[in-house]
């Protein structure tokens, strides 16, 4: 007789202990001090406005298509993943949220900081460097958990399709996997949207009512 077929286990999660671990739980709140920065610090222009929106804006843009695909799974306190997505943006790139996440940063230092001065370049220079520490910790731990998850259909995926830059084109559709889903946009982006909104009005203001902002001849 036929011993019944066990449902295949869950990938261990990432160790409690890793440090890892608790820079992902607390990836959100570490970007805050970006935040914090360009709007005490930052002195725009109109045109470093216009420009920097519009590259935040795409960022926000990327987010949302991402996010339509992974689920509500991108705001866990921990690393989990109910299947491997591997259509949408994650067939051009495997991090298209971390990507997203740096246009915004990028498009809202350029908004709050009239290029060019030397505050731009500080100001860069610090997002730069927060932005490469929380991922450059919490990637490899994203990707370890994948690895152990999915085993050669993520290896296999690595090597096709790279981390940040789209350069080796669309994955093949026989190879994507994952639907487009915009019902969790509402629940899951709501936390980003509120912070696009906030940091755009933040630009207007200086720009209007503080009037403390930059003129570039």
């Amino acid at each position: 007789m036929d011993k019944p077929k066990q449902a295949p286990q869950p990938a261990p999660p990432a160790q409690a202990a890793d440090w890892r671990a608790v820079v992902f739980k607390n990836r959100g709140l570490l970007l805050v001090p970006v935040a914090l920065a360009l709007v005490v610090l930052g002195r725009p222009s109109a045109m470093s406005a216009l420009i920097g929106i519009a590259i935040a804006a795409c960022g926000e843009l990327l987010r949302i298509w991402a996010v339509g695909y992974s689920g509500a799974t991108t705001r866990a306190d921990v690393v989990t993943a109910p299947q491997l997505v591997t259509a949408g943006p994650y067939a051009l790139m495997r991090n298209p949220l971390y990507v997203g996440n740096a246009l915004i940063a990028l498009g809202f230092t350029i908004a709050f900081s009239a290029v060019p001065t030397a505050q731009f370049v500080w100001l860069l220079v610090f997002v730069v460097v927060l932005l490469v520490t929380v991922y450059a910790a919490i990637i490899p731990l994203e990707e370890e958990y994948l690895a152990r998850a999915f085993g050669m259909r993520y290896t296999e995926y690595t090597t096709l399709v790279p981390r940040f830059i789209p350069w080796k084109g669309e994955l093949a559709k026989s190879k994507q996997q994952g639907k487009w889903n915009g019902s969790v946009i509402g629940s899951s982006e709501i936390t980003t949207l509120a912070l696009f909104a906030l940091m755009t009005l933040a630009v207007i203001l200086k720009l209007t009512v503080l009037r403390d902002y930059t003129v570039v001849l």
